[in-house]
């Protein structure tokens, strides 16, 4: 039975664990940043949502898993916008397509969205070009109806994507997501926040607005983060260094928590990970659990193909054993009857 939060209690208290997050909805079924992806997301009891937030070219703040939309919206049937097609390179990353920093609001806001990955998820790609791209703002104002109506306390894990390339093209998107929490009466503590970045400068930056939120660093398996390779080249710090116990001992002194991929908690070092995070009163979450076999570890993989769902009981069942407070999910009713069972 799925565990709903008390309405006097919110998500962000420690007792609620694993805190069982929205990933940009519930994409498993509609395709992801939509309205009606959240929507589902919070009938289906989770917690929190996460939005991943761009900028465009008059600094709003849209809802995007990345700045490049050619595979999430449907900007390639616009012959208005046929000469925006570029070829950037965004965090190391060569990228061909539209870019939402070369385009106004109200030019992106005559988009529509689709599904991302339409040959694994056939069922959400039926609900493409029917919905429009949305802002951090709508996103926000969702959330408060649904808390209202639901009568809980519905959380917002919002991810700051790029935020280095942003910040070196001019469009700094720090004093962009204050502006929009404070706007909204979310920079105060008035809601439960997490606010997460690959990049730690801009959690520092935000912190020392003064907004109010859980700050959570978040770690590839391997590589290391766009704002430190900026900064320091080659000699860059990577993300298994700051997984390090030296590195953890900083991370604690800098940010409230740490989201890694879960291959780093199925290895046979994830539980201790976890531990080691706690003893520096970290928080620990983890992304993205997903049930299609393409997304499994190999283990834990079925027959029936790529988009065929596999033992994701028994994957997510070995994460939760590792004690950690936070969980990502695309589907989250499945996350519910695995996670709060």
């Amino acid at each position: 039975m799925t565990r709903r939060i008390p309405q006097d209690v919110s998500p962000t208290d420690p007792s609620v664990r694993p805190l069982l997050i929205g990933h940009r909805g519930a994409p498993g079924y509609r395709p992801e940043h939509t309205a009606s992806s959240y929507r589902l997301a919070f009938a289906m009891g989770a917690d929190a949502v996460e939005p991943d937030v761009v900028v465009t070219a008059d600094g709003v703040l849209v809802i995007r898993h990345e700045n490049e939309i050619s595979g999430t919206t449907d900007v390639a049937d616009h012959p208005e916008f046929a000469d925006r097609r570029t070829t950037k390179r965004v965090d190391g990353e060569r990228l061909t397509g539209w870019f939402t920093e070369d385009f106004t609001w109200a030019e992106l806001a005559t988009l529509r969205c689709r599904e991302r990955i339409p040959a694994l998820r056939p069922g959400s790609a039926e609900h493409d070009d029917t919905e429009p791209i949305l802002r951090l703002t709508d996103l926000l104002e969702l959330v408060g109806e649904a808390s209202a109506e639901q009568g809980r306390a519905i959380g917002v894990v919002l991810e700051v994507k790029h935020a280095t390339y942003f910040a070196g093209i001019g469009r700094d998107p720090a004093p962009l997501v204050e502006r929009d929490l404070r706007e909204a009466g979310w920079a105060s503590g008035e809601h439960p926040l997490w606010i997460e970045s690959f990049e730690q400068t801009v959690l520092a930056e935000l912190r020392g607005r003064g907004v109010r939120a859980v700050f959570v660093y978040l770690l590839e398996a391997a590589g290391s983060p766009a704002d430190l390779v900026a900064r320091d080249g080659h000699l860059a710090q990577t993300y298994a260094d700051a997984l390090t116990p030296a590195g953890l001992d900083v991370l604690a002194r800098d940010v409230d928590g740490i989201s890694v991929d879960k291959q780093l908690l199925l290895q046979d070092a994830g539980p201790h990970l976890v531990d080691e995070a706690h003893r520096r009163g970290l928080r620990v979450f983890t992304w993205t659990c997903r049930p299609e076999n393409a997304f499994l570890d190999r283990r834990f993989r079925r027959s029936g193909g790529a988009a065929a769902f596999g033992d994701y009981r028994a994957e997510w069942a070995r994460i939760a054993e590792t004690g950690l407070d936070g969980v990502f999910v695309d589907h989250p009713d499945l996350g519910a009857e695995t996670f709060r069972s």
